[in-house]
């Protein structure tokens, strides 16, 4: 078939796209004259809300004194520019995972956003931005088993990769018919609870956000994603990493920052990671990662060199999401088959120990890894 008419079938029924060749990417941070970083303004806050097929989401990762890790979550999917749904998603893993997991997910009615664009609300809801642009307030009593009343407090700068924390897809760059963006407060102290059937969890703790945008088709967008949130007393470390679909030449992009209370270390779009032992997961046939490796390597901003390490056995996964699991399932087997689409994420959450080296000054400390491996085509 020719390339236009797979593009034309590819952009309406969401099919396998053509192999555009590696000048159809222009990767975040990449451009000549771009900042490695650019740090998190106000006005860089706001919900982006476009009118065409995208996906764009909150999410507030929690990391509490008491063990628990997990996260809030707004989901806003346009679809075609033709419908709009709106998600809420509460998940909380136990310490030592001593009982099940917590998930709550609930669409939501009526949402809305502020006149700036800056808080979100829906009936039940409410995701507040403060005046001073520092802290984020999460309410949520649409489901009775995770009623939310959370704050979130930006201890560091929040940063984007680049200039802009963009990558852009297309053959045209002035034109781009896609794009994914994400940016980061990588560190935050966490107040409030989550009041559950059980009773009432207090999330004093650490947290992390990340709002992202995918402007296209997810799985045109990418084919593997990896995440990696690492919390500890001095750091914060962040790695995020997607891998295209071979139509835009199997292209990587990292965004990545290390920070401590008050300060970036450094942020930009490099970093590693391996999957450094793997076994094949038989209901889908996708290496499932079961020991990883993820590095950071930058510099400071008076010019001195960081490097930063963790590595080790994952050990057994939190969950295994599968993404279409409530699809029909024909179409199930129609998109599978049409586009080679089996979307299923890998979470963990694992102590590790983060080895820091600033200049000549070395540092160890052990602290708590949520990482997922993202599998989609």
């Amino acid at each position: 078939m020719f390339n236009w008419a797979k593009s034309t079938l590819a952009a309406v029924a969401g099919t396998q796209e053509p192999e555009y060749g590696p000048d159809s990417i222009q990767p975040v941070g990449k451009n000549a004259g771009d900042p490695a970083y650019t740090k998190l303004a106000k006005k860089d806050l706001k919900w982006v809300t476009l009118d065409y097929t995208n996906v764009e989401t909150q999410t507030f990762y929690l990391f509490t004194d008491a063990g628990h890790v997990g996260f809030l979550q707004v989901i806003y999917n346009n679809i075609a520019g033709l419908r709009v749904t709106v998600q809420f998603n509460c998940k909380l893993f136990y310490p030592n995972n001593e009982k099940p997991f917590l998930w709550a997910s609930d669409p939501l009615q009526n949402y809305g956003f502020d006149e700036e664009q800056h808080s979100f609300f829906a009936d039940g809801v409410s995701i507040e931005l403060s005046d001073d642009g520092n802290s984020y307030t999460i309410k949520a009593a649409v489901n009775e088993n995770s009623l939310v009343n959370v704050k979130f407090t930006r201890t560091a700068p929040g940063f984007m990769g680049g200039k802009d924390g963009t990558t852009n897809y297309g053959t045209d760059p002035k034109a781009p018919w896609g794009s994914m963006h994400h940016h980061f407060w990588p560190r935050c102290s966490l107040e409030g609870s989550i009041i559950t059937k059980e009773g009432e969890i207090d999330v004093k703790g650490r947290g992390m956000l990340s709002h992202a945008l995918q402007g296209m088709k997810p799985h045109h967008a990418a084919a593997r994603w990896n995440f990696v949130n690492f919390q500890s007393p001095s750091y914060s470390a962040i790695l995020m990493e997607f891998t295209t679909p071979a139509s835009y030449a199997s292209t990587v992009v990292q965004v990545a920052g290390i920070a401590t209370d008050g300060k970036l270390l450094f942020a930009n779009t490099e970093g590693n990671v391996k999957h450094t032992a793997t076994k094949q997961d038989s209901d889908n046939e996708w290496p499932e990662p079961t020991s990883a490796a993820y590095h950071w390597e930058g510099k400071t901003d008076d010019g001195k060199v960081v490097t930063a390490d963790l590595e080790g056995a994952l050990g057994a996964k939190l969950d295994r999401i599968d993404v279409m699991a409530e699809v029909p399932g024909f179409i199930k087997t129609i998109v599978a088959s049409a586009a080679g689409t089996k979307p299923y994420i890998y979470q963990y959450m694992q102590k590790m120990t983060i080895k820091v080296k600033v200049g000549d000054e070395v540092k160890e400390e052990e602290g708590t890894l949520f990482t997922e491996a993202t599998f989609i085509s």
